[in-house]
């Protein structure tokens, strides 16, 4: 499950490489891949490169948008928030 706390938290460390290192773009190793579940799949974390370079097992960092993209099903997708539909959470009990 891809929360919005975890997609936060990997947009600000690529906001916090990009700053370091002065670059149009980077290709980073992925420092998330034990600790986030869902960031395993991807070797390497691309920032700011176009999706049309990037590799398609990669994830790929957009500054302007904000946004972090994944390639599935033959095109490139973004990493969204899951919506959690349990029963029970916040209401009365």
């Amino acid at each position: 499950m891809v929360t919005k706390e975890e997609i936060e938290e990997v947009i600000a460390w690529c906001e916090e490489v990009k700053k370091n290192k002065g670059v149009m773009y980077t290709v980073e190793r992925n420092e998330f891949r034990d600790k986030i579940r869902w960031m395993s799949r991807f070797p390497l974390i691309e920032i700011d490169r176009p999706k049309e370079t990037a590799g398609q097992r990669n994830l790929v960092y957009y500054s302007t948008m904000g946004t972090l993209w994944q390639y599935m099903n033959n095109t490139w997708m973004e990493i969204i928030p899951d919506v959690d539909l349990s029963i029970g959470k916040g209401g009365k009990e």
